[in-house]
């Protein structure tokens, strides 16, 4: 977007891609003061019925802005999901057990953010301690149905225009999965890219850090930041329309026979020489590994709050513990030896192709707001290490989002981005919808 010589109005602010607010502010064209007035006073409108964020104090808000550093991410609205400590704002792990808690200091993703110029917000829900039971949160496109989990605020945050960029995390899905159902983009980053102390423990082989942003192109400028590698930036990713395609592999497993696979043909048509993939015999036992590897680690990182707050934590986090409690160490091992077998035979996953492309999800979010549904097109690439971005990428039969998921190799984030990038080219320049309208 064209910046006009003369003070942008509002109405100009709130169309603004975080990466052009961001040159605008710190080349003083506007102030992180005023970019933060635009975004509290939608949020003032929005919020009270898409319930976002569990922490959000204007007023403070308004003192982070005037402090706000310049740097690659200045004066851009910024969410947090509520597992991230923050030194300013409380962390409660999305659960009773923690009211109020406030931790000595940033997370360093958060330190990161806010030293790059960011504006945080506020604290976005998350489900209770990353897992299974849902916050207040809606769909922002219909608020009968679930934004999906654990992300679930800033992923609603974020297609709801509330926000330009967040942080997430998943263990499962809980990036890729709230991010489709709700019409944005994110990144599942290869582990160890992005620091993850100072998040509130699952999985220390599972665990990562989840960019979120409105497109491709401000997600590379966030996850940039994150992973402090100027490289990835939205400058090697521009001019748009210009970047070219690999090859890439339309990856349709049979874990889930019921998807709706018809965003996904239609994307994969727009795109054109996407060869259908073999999956490889071993590929579905992968999610069954990925529960025993979860299950084992969560049954340690979760004792505490299993142990001296459960009369404190919901039924679903109950059930959820429960569950972890019969993992066994003998399973956890045989998880990892999965794990360890598929990476050594990658090549038979990824055959002659560079990326895979997959669901984000089954489809579009389902009705009802106890569950956040399945993370089915999501758990393997996490147990593999494998970086994933979803991509929005039009609308399902019901007028809801869907999401175009790509794979790389373990370390390819770089790549991944840069592809992903050049999708969404293509989905716009044929008509796809890939940039969420706020509703």
């Amino acid at each position: 977007m064209t910046i006009n010589s003369s003070r942008p109005s509002a109405t100009e602010i709130i169309g603004m891609s975080a990466r052009t607010i961001a040159k605008a502010v710190a080349s003083g064209t506007l102030s992180a003061e005023a970019v933060t007035e635009v975004w509290l006073d939608r949020i003032a409108t929005v919020e009270p019925s898409l319930h976002a964020f569990i922490h959000h104090a204007p007023d403070k808000v308004r003192a982070l802005a005037a402090v706000a550093p310049k740097g690659p991410l200045s004066g851009v609205p910024f969410g947090i999901k509520d597992v991230i400590e923050t030194g300013e704002m409380p962390t409660e792990y999305g659960s009773a057990a923690y009211p109020g808690w406030q931790p000595c200091r940033d997370a360093p993703v958060v330190h990161l953010a806010r030293q790059a110029g960011a504006v945080i917000m506020g604290k976005t829900v998350s489900t209770e301690f990353a897992t299974a039971s849902p916050g207040a949160t809606v769909n922002p496109f219909d608020p009968k149905r679930t934004p999906g989990g654990s992300s679930s605020g800033t992923a609603a945050a974020l297609g709801a225009g509330l926000i330009l960029l967040g942080l997430g995390t998943q263990t499962s899905g809980s990036t890729i999965r709230p991010a489709a159902y709700c019409g944005v983009a994110a990144i599942k980053p290869s582990l160890k890219l992005i620091e993850t102390f100072g998040v509130k423990p699952l999985s220390q082989t599972l665990d990562v850090v989840g960019p979120m942003a409105r497109d491709i192109r401000d997600l590379a400028l966030l996850v940039s930041v994150c992973m402090r590698r100027p490289e990835l930036g939205p400058d090697i990713l521009t001019p748009e329309g210009t970047l070219p395609l690999s090859k890439m592999g339309l990856f349709l497993p049979a874990h889930d026979p019921v998807a709706d696979f018809a965003p996904l043909e239609r994307a994969a048509a727009v795109l054109g020489s996407v060869s259908a993939q073999t999956v490889p015999d071993w590929f579905e036992a992968l999610g069954p590994a990925q529960d025993d590897v979860f299950g084992w680690e969560a049954s340690v990182s979760l004792s505490t709050d299993r142990d001296l707050h459960w009369d404190k934590l919901r039924p679903e986090t109950h059930a959820f513990m429960e569950r972890q409690a019969k993992s066994t160490f003998a399973g956890w091992q045989a998880g990892l030896a999965a794990r360890d077998h598929a990476l050594s035979d990658l090549d038979a996953l990824f055959g002659s192709t560079d990326f895979l492309v997959t669901p984000s999800a089954p489809g579009e979010a389902p009705l009802g707001l106890e569950r956040t549904g399945p993370a089915t097109y999501n758990i393997r690439w996490t147990l593999l290490g494998c970086p994933s971005v979803t991509i929005p990428a039009g609308f399902g039969p019901a007028g809801l989002p869907v999401g175009l998921q790509l794979v790389a190799r373990p370390g390819q984030d770089a790549a991944l981005l840069r592809q992903a990038a050049a999708v969404e080219d293509r989905l716009r320049a044929a008509g796809i919808e890939s940039r969420p309208q706020k509703p």
